[in-house]
């Protein structure tokens, strides 16, 4: 397993790893650009006030400004913008049904609030898509052995349902989750890196994602982004539960830009 992490297609050497270990790093830093200015955000609009402007009005402004700063400096493609207002909007349906079902509540005021979910929220969710395609682009993602794709896309929409149904059906999300291992057990991923090819299981790959969004989690709701019931008095960890709700939206964001790139290189191949 090590080797397959640290360079499964070429010989090691300390010096080689160091190598690829930061050409990795510098890649995934760009690649978080936009979620390290949400980050960044709600740090800066907890310790200052903009007079006539709420918190949330203010974090909305800063995203829309991150999004186009993205596009004029060419960190982000206009392909991928529109995969990430997709996330916006999917993340944004989810917000308006959790909030107002008691998952989990903004309780600062706002213009831009819609439905008590303030617009900036769906942002969060794009962040996640913008960091899967950039990622993507930047260590050049090739996947292997990957599962028939209407089995994939029936998995996602069935995981994307259970969000909404497990308020008053059974939750399926640990029979989902062994669906998923199921469907991705052999498939790998492989990814460049400082001239260097390595190759993870995906099923890895998911778990570590939604191993570091749960720490952004910690992160966002103790800086106030917004709050569990349990966190309304007094701020606490988030529950190593959420791991696995994590783990389902990871997956469900990786099936939507694999689908979405498929679906246009079927166009431009129709166009060739």
């Amino acid at each position: 397993m090590l080797k397959s992490l640290t360079g499964r297609f070429g010989a090691w050497s300390p010096a080689a790893s160091l190598r690829t270990l930061l050409a990795f790093g510098w890649s995934q830093a760009l690649s978080c650009a936009f979620p390290i200015v949400i980050f960044a955000s709600l740090g800066m609009t907890k310790l200052v006030h903009v007079p006539g402007l709420s918190r949330y009005d203010l974090l909305l402004v800063i995203c829309l400004a991150a999004q186009a700063a993205m596009i004029w400096t060419r960190l982000e493609t206009w392909d991928e913008l529109k995969v990430i207002t997709l996330f916006h909007l999917i993340g944004l349906a989810l917000e308006l049904f959790k909030v107002n079902m008691g998952s989990w509540s903004y309780p600062g005021e706002a213009w831009s609030k819609l439905g008590g979910v303030p617009l900036y929220s769906g942002f969060m969710y794009a962040s996640v898509g913008s960091y899967i395609c950039q990622a993507w682009r930047r260590l050049g993602l090739q996947f292997h052995r990957w599962p028939n794709s209407y089995a994939a896309a029936g998995t996602a929409l069935l995981i994307y349902a259970n969000f909404f149904t497990h308020h008053w059906l059974p939750d399926l999300r640990w029979w989902l989750t062994a669906l998923l291992a199921l469907l991705f057990w052999r498939t790998t991923v492989s990814y460049t890196a400082g001239g260097r090819t390595m190759r993870m299981p995906m099923l890895l790959s998911f778990a570590l994602i939604a191993l570091f969004i749960w720490i952004a989690e910690n992160i966002s709701t103790f800086l106030g982004a917004w709050r569990y019931p349990d966190q309304e008095l007094d701020w606490t960890m988030v529950h190593w539960s959420k791991l696995s709700s994590w783990f389902l939206l990871v997956v469900i964001s990786i099936l939507i830009v694999a689908q979405l790139k498929r679906i246009k290189a079927h166009g431009n191949e129709s166009q060739a």
